[in-house]
């Protein structure tokens, strides 16, 4: 199983690719267990212009495995990005505490395309697949 951030559904959309993206796609073509959580959707859905896209990719991601979070992740979200600062590390998003907490809290690793999860896995058990 591989929690898929937002940078990476962005780039795979868009047909950029990236390192990331070509892992995605060997994921992808091996019908490895692919994850989503309600934030990575939320992120994903509200950059789509086209109604025809949107419902989509709705569709697609309505295929992946959903991990929950409750307010332990939450919690730990804000223990994250407290974690890195104490550690002087600048976290630039809460949103992407939010899903290396549902990644750490679930125990799957994250493909990523973002240097905020580079420090979150610095100061954390953050798992990150590149």
């Amino acid at each position: 199983m591989v929690l898929v951030d937002t940078s990476v559904w962005v780039d795979f959309f868009k047909g950029t690719q990236t390192s990331q993206v070509s892992i995605l796609e060997d994921l992808i073509q091996f019908e490895e267990d692919l994850c989503i959580s309600g934030v990575i959707l939320a992120e994903v859905l509200q950059g789509i212009q086209s109604d025809i896209d949107y419902r989509k990719t709705l569709d697609y991601f309505e295929a992946l495995i959903y991990l929950p979070m409750g307010q332990s992740s939450f919690v730990l979200a804000s223990t994250l990005h407290r974690g890195a600062r104490r550690m002087g590390l600048t976290i630039r998003s809460t949103i992407d505490c939010l899903i290396a907490a549902c990644a750490i809290h679930h125990s799957v690793p994250l493909l990523q395309n973002d240097r905020d999860f580079q420090a979150i896995a610095r100061c954390s058990r953050l798992k990150l697949l590149v």
